[in-house]
């Protein structure tokens, strides 16, 4: 089974991936931005996420295999490689592992290291959606607000919704499967773990995810990484100040 990708423009390739319960479109702005700059961007969803394939199997072990044989078919070699959250502890593992098919990796405000599960009222918030009552998009916002009173991370997991069919809306999450797995996207990047390549991390000024104490675990696995900080930004710092990120990214890659 292959994962689901939207492709943007011609060029070098330059593979993205979303973090946990978000989707290719998340990056959809911002990747037909990169793919005027000469750039193949392909916008991937990750399993259970997205338009991707479900499977009662998640880790990041599987979602490095998955990437490898999307790059494997659509025969990708030398790839810029961005990864947020979820995201960016798939392509730390990828890069670590098959460090000949990544140019240059770049990783979105999360470190190597093991963070606890912290997803708890978001999970229990989409699981309370019961589509036999919920027949709009306003009703869905207004039952997860009992859970969720930020509005952005409440439109951020409301792009999940989509017609399943005519008059009856659904997730394309498999929210089943990731309740069980949710340990899993806290795990710690292996120890030996080692890309000898040029990265770059981004960190959002407001973000709690790479701390200072991050830094030489950082440097540890990837000795020759940068550490840039957005301004005006939390956690989804591409979403938050795109222009910045944008900059940010544009100056390293090129």
């Amino acid at each position: 089974m292959q994962l689901y990708s939207n492709i943007l423009g011609t060029g070098k390739p330059f593979v993205i991936l979303h973090g946990f319960l978000g989707m290719s479109d998340n990056w959809k702005t911002l990747g037909a931005k990169f793919s005027e700059q000469e750039f193949q961007v392909h916008l991937v969803d990750q399993r259970n996420h997205g338009r991707s394939f479900h499977s009662d199997a998640f880790n990041y072990d599987l979602l490095v295999d998955d990437l490898k044989a999307y790059c494997d078919a659509k025969q990708l070699k030398n790839i810029v490689l961005l990864g947020h959250s979820m995201g960016g502890k798939t392509a730390m593992l990828f890069a670590t592992k098959y460090p000949e098919y990544v140019s240059q990796l770049l990783v979105a405000d999360i470190s190597p290291r093991f963070y606890p599960v912290h997803h708890d009222t978001i999970l229990e918030g989409l699981s309370s959606l019961d589509f036999s009552e919920i027949k709009t998009r306003g009703e869905a916002d207004k039952a997860l607000g009992r859970y969720i009173t930020d509005f952005g991370t409440r439109q951020f997991l409301l792009k999940n919704l989509y017609w399943v069919e005519k008059g009856q809306l659904g997730l394309r999450m498999n929210l089943d499967v990731l309740k069980v797995e949710v340990e899993e996207v806290g795990e710690a990047l292996p120890a030996y773990a080692k890309f000898e390549g040029e990265t770059l991390f981004l960190r959002g000024d407001k973000s709690e995810y790479i701390s200072p104490n991050d830094e030489s675990l950082i440097k540890k696995h990837f000795p020759k990484a940068q550490i840039v900080t957005i301004k005006n930004a939390g956690h989804w710092l591409h979403a938050e100040n795109p222009d910045d990120f944008y900059s940010a990214v544009i100056q390293f890659i090129s």
